[in-house]
């Protein structure tokens, strides 16, 4: 039984230390902007420090999202499992003042499709929060279920492209369509890698596809 958990974490603030006055500290409560020079820094310095290796397991991390998956014999063990494993982090990241957004953590219990018993309904107990497993996990844009379909993933993709590509067709000119070229460049540029995105990961199902060409062809 597999059995993965999300944990999304913010550090606290940053101090800056000019030159001219190193005893002079100033505190940032903001982020960084995206493709900030420093934001490579700060990550080396604030996350790598928090992965290890994880035996029977996988532990990945994009930014400000955190991810850990361990797998053993029962739920109950994967769970004792991961609470050693937030335990370690968590007091690794407070010794150099970086804290875990414990609230908005999720946890998701993997199954296979040839198991028979009933779903798992066991919680996790983080620093006195209680965590229900979900049906459904949202993950750098990857929609996960417990048996990987890829049904609740695709149907997400399609409504964003149904209406991004109702509001592009806004731009025409009144009372005249969208040129035939422009809506082929419209659905190979823009509509097309927003209803691909995840088929590197999940492939899709016949019903996806199906909505998908359907899509398409009214594009």
């Amino acid at each position: 039984m597999i059995k993965k958990e999300i944990k999304k974490y913010r550090g606290f603030g940053y101090t800056l230390v000019f030159p001219a006055s190193p005893n002079i500290s100033s505190p940032v409560s903001v982020g960084t902007p995206q493709g900030s020079p420093i934001s490579p820094l700060l990550f080396l310095l604030y996350i790598a420090p928090r992965h290890m290796s994880v035996p029977k397991g996988l532990m990945v991390s994009y930014v400000d999202d955190f991810s850990i998956t361990v797998a053993s014999p029962s739920y109950r063990s994967n769970i004792h499992r991961l609470q050693n494993l937030f335990s370690t982090i968590a007091t690794r990241g407070r010794n150099i003042g970086v804290s875990f957004s414990v609230p908005k953590t999720e946890i998701i219990h993997w199954r296979t499709p040839s198991q028979r018993t009933p779903p798992s309904q066991a919680p996790i107990k983080l620093e006195n929060h209680l965590f229900r497993p979900s049906q459904v996990v949202r993950w750098l844009g990857y929609w996960f279920t417990p048996t990987l379909n890829t049904t609740h993933h695709y149907r997400h993709r399609l409504s964003l492209a149904q209406a991004i590509f109702s509001f592009v067709k806004r731009l025409s000119s009144p009372g005249a369509a969208i040129r035939p070229f422009l809506c082929q460049r419209i659905a190979s540029g823009l509509l097309l890698p927003i209803l691909t995105y995840g088929a590197d990961l999940l492939t899709p199902n016949y019903a996806a596809l199906r909505g998908i060409n359907s899509f398409c062809h009214r594009v």
